[in-house]
């Protein structure tokens, strides 16, 4: 099991040509977000430019390198305020930054035929890593599959029936808090 250092280290040692997420839960129980999701709900402003830029610098270099980041995530609205904030506080600066999210809406269409129960990566289409996660959503580890061909599936199909996050974020003003559209 990968611990998350161990895991960025994996994604980074084999990522050429595309790294993709799947992401199919409504909260994400992470250090690593500085306390910003505490913050944004006391209505806080955005973070800090510096807290964020070496995260978008390192998705601009991706992009850069023509490495393609792909996210999908599967939801439903009315969005969990951990949603929102992802979206907001997430997904704006990073799309904005080059990686491509899309978004399943259950709420408006049925989730796709082979999709997985379970969040995982996929990179360069040959490096499957399942996410393993505990009842209140904080991670345990990411386990690293032999057999690709089933992420690879998943993936194509939640692509498939995936919106682009700026056009599904611009139909939905009524999970805004303070982000407009991208």
């Amino acid at each position: 099991m990968l611990t998350a250092t161990e895991l960025g280290d994996y994604i980074d040692t084999r990522a050429t040509r595309s790294i993709f997420r799947l992401e199919l839960l409504d909260h994400y129980e992470v250090a690593s977000d500085g306390g910003d999701f505490a913050r944004y709900l006391k209505g806080d402003a955005a973070p800090m430019a510096e807290r964020k830029r070496p995260w978008l610098a390192k998705l601009a270099a991706e992009r850069e390198a023509g490495i393609r980041r792909q996210r999908v995530h599967v939801l439903s609205t009315p969005l969990t305020a951990y949603l929102r904030y992802e979206c907001e506080w997430g997904y704006v600066p990073n799309a904005a930054a080059g990686e491509e999210i899309l978004i399943i809406d259950t709420t408006e269409v049925d989730q796709p035929d082979g999709l997985v129960d379970h969040d995982f990566w996929l990179i360069d289409d040959s490096h499957a890593i399942t996410m393993r996660y505990d009842e209140s959503s904080r991670f345990v580890g990411a386990e690293p599959v032999d057999e690709p061909d089933r992420y690879r599936c998943a993936r194509d199909a939640a692509v498939a029936m995936a919106e682009p996050f700026a056009s599904w974020w611009a139909r939905h003003p009524e999970e805004w808090r303070d982000q407009h559209p991208v």
